[in-house]
């Protein structure tokens, strides 16, 4: 029975330093992934409807930033 205990007892603590080892790394690789795709900004805007063949006001630029929460 005592193995038993000793058994669990490194399984939760081998969950715990996974689950915390694994929370670094992704928070790591997420941060790295903003820097090299930062998120639209108002000249990405700028340049999708330019592409359309349109020019945006600025109030247009405005409403696309604040739909997307930015």
């Amino acid at each position: 029975m005592n193995n038993f205990w000793f058994s669990l007892l490194y399984f939760v603590i081998g969950a715990l330093v996974g689950a915390v080892i694994a929370y670094f790394v992704t928070k790591r690789n997420f941060e790295k992934q903003l820097k090299e795709n930062p998120p639209i900004n108002e000249k990405m805007i700028r340049a999708m409807y330019a592409q359309m063949g349109r020019k945006p006001s600025e109030a247009q630029i405005r409403q696309i930033m604040k739909s997307m929460g930015q």
